[in-house]
């Protein structure tokens, strides 16, 4: 089992349908797959029409002996989705009154583990004490990267953070995200990064695209509704590279 967190320090980056497009196709491809909404905002769960348990909290969350129940189906076989809930703003708060207050989020993801081949982490944007708990249980950390120069300085202050925590920058993979390829800016920051130095960056990128944008009307996978698109055939390359890793 494997666990792919899609983080960002930074919002609005394309986090949120690469959690939910990702998700579904590793499901698509036979992973039985468990993919976590972990922002209090609850995208994920709204594309997926799902909303949490009534009884389900951020305390809840980081109870190991009460996750599976909140757990639903999704509409798609192999993917089931843990839903959201705007209580998980508190999330910080809880952990530091914790023992182990950095491994909580593992210890809750440990005891589900059997039951899927890969969980999927939605991640809220920020660098936060649960953000420390979501670095510590990935496998893997999936960062969306805009060519701008702000997403390029957001991306090197989590790497400054993880050297500066003794923490394993191996796991962050970034690739390229909302690129208008029609835009100098993004063509020679992309040049930068991926062509002169190869093996940082995944090679696949994922272009603006108005199909992913209708992904909050339809409610649903940009594949379930536009699947020769670009950017549905974008999602599916970036899976084939990730999926190497696992």
């Amino acid at each position: 089992m494997k666990i792919v967190a899609v983080y960002n320090i930074k919002g609005g980056v394309g986090k949120t349908t690469t959690a939910a497009n990702i998700g579904y196709l590793a499901a698509a491809n036979n992973f039985s797959t468990l993919l976590c909404d972990l922002d209090p905002q609850g995208s994920v769960s709204f594309y997926f029409k799902m909303r949490s348990h009534k009884k389900f909290n951020s305390k809840k969350l980081l109870n190991s002996d009460s996750i599976a129940k909140f757990i639903r189906g999704t509409d798609f076989n192999n993917l089931d989705l843990l839903p959201s809930d705007l209580s998980l703003r508190n999330l910080d708060i809880i952990l530091e009154g914790k023992k182990k207050s950095k491994k909580q989020l593992k210890q809750t993801l440990d005891s589900v583990k059997d039951s899927y081949d890969l969980i999927m982490l939605d991640c809220p944007p920020n660098i936060t004490l649960f953000s420390e708990n979501i670095f510590r249980a990935a496998d893997i950390i999936l960062v969306p990267v805009v060519p701008t120069t702000l997403s390029i300085l957001t991306y090197q202050m989590l790497l400054d953070f993880f050297k500066n925590n003794d923490l394993d920058s191996g796991k962050i993979k970034p690739f390229f995200s909302m690129v208008e390829k029609r835009k100098k800016l993004h063509r020679d920051i992309i040049t930068e990064n991926i062509d002169s130095a190869p093996g940082i960056f995944f090679n696949n990128i994922i272009p603006y695209n108005s199909a992913v944008e209708k992904m909050g009307l339809t409610r649903e996978p940009v594949h379930c509704f536009a699947p020769r698109t670009a950017g549905a055939k974008a999602f599916e390359r970036l899976w084939q590279e990730l999926s190497a890793l696992l």
